[in-house]
């Protein structure tokens, strides 16, 4: 006999993209990534909440994207490594908004951050640093997660993306380094690839009314030193680097009803590089 899910009627591929009457929380949403997760969701329909710690930077980035899209954006600043301070900034966000629906956690501790401790050599890293980067990267997607919960199985439509990295699931190649300032620590790839269980055992335990999933992207072109680029892409099969552009597309299948079907992955935009 066949089952009812086939007589579905089947919706185009613009109604299953179509976020309209659907509100997003970006965490780190005043950052790189997050600005562009934040213009996917609102060119779709959504409206919006950025959540990012500096207020100043966090306002004026959904200043700019109410300006770019005309979409309903909201600003809600606050301490990723304060709980207290994180869940208020969670229900201020759903009250804001009226609803929750999506939530993309893109905040990050980077190789790029400036924190004593942290992008300098292993044997000089230090567990403040590594507490730290731990606290922001990992542990406040659980507690945002767990604050939204109830927003989210209320929605019916409820979608978390975590952004991870190819550091997530394969170690770094030391060598891109050699002869530059740039450094890749010890607990970021430990913060990432700890994002990706997190987002299986979420996946599991909030079905099926909400679906988890995640985006692990590769190297993002941030103008690194020439000698990292050149070797970056020479190892890259697609032969770049990627840019924020390269994760609007990951965004907007995963925030909306075209991966309805989708729960507990892992989405590797990284150009080919973990295909070797």
């Amino acid at each position: 006999m066949v089952g009812t899910e086939s007589r579905a009627v089947v919706r185009s591929v613009r109604e299953l993209s179509d976020l309209r009457n659907r509100a997003a929380l970006v965490v780190g949403g005043a950052g790189h990534v997050g600005m562009a997760a934040a213009e996917t969701l609102l060119e779709l329909g959504a409206s919006a909440a950025i959540m990012d710690r500096d207020d100043d930077r966090c306002r004026q980035g959904a200043h700019e994207l109410a300006g770019t899209t005309g979409g309903h954006v909201i600003a809600t600043a606050c301490d990723l490594a304060d709980e207290n301070a994180t869940r208020a900034a969670v229900r201020k966000g759903i009250s804001e908004l009226g609803r929750l629906d999506v939530i993309v956690h893109c905040a990050a501790y980077v190789g790029t951050t400036t924190m004593p401790g942290w992008a300098v050599s292993f044997e000089h890293q230090t567990v403040p640093a590594w507490d730290a980067a731990l606290r922001v990267n990992l542990t406040s997607a659980f507690v945002i997660v767990q604050e939204a919960r109830e927003a989210l199985i209320a929605s019916g439509h409820g979608s978390v993306i975590f952004v991870s990295s190819i550091y997530g699931l394969a170690g770094p190649d030391m060598r891109l380094y050699d002869g530059t300032s740039m450094n890749n620590p010890a607990g970021y790839g430990a913060s990432k690839g700890g994002l990706l269980q997190l987002g299986r055992q979420l996946a599991t335990l909030l079905a099926p009314r909400v679906r988890v999933n995640a985006i692990s992207p590769g190297g993002i072109w941030r103008n690194q030193p020439d000698a990292f680029h050149q070797r970056y892409v020479s190892r890259t099969p697609l032969g770049r680097m990627a840019v924020e552009e390269d994760v609007k597309g990951a965004v907007a299948y995963l925030a909306s009803d075209l991966s309805a079907y989708v729960t507990g992955q892992n989405l590797v935009v990284d150009g080919g590089w973990t295909a070797w």
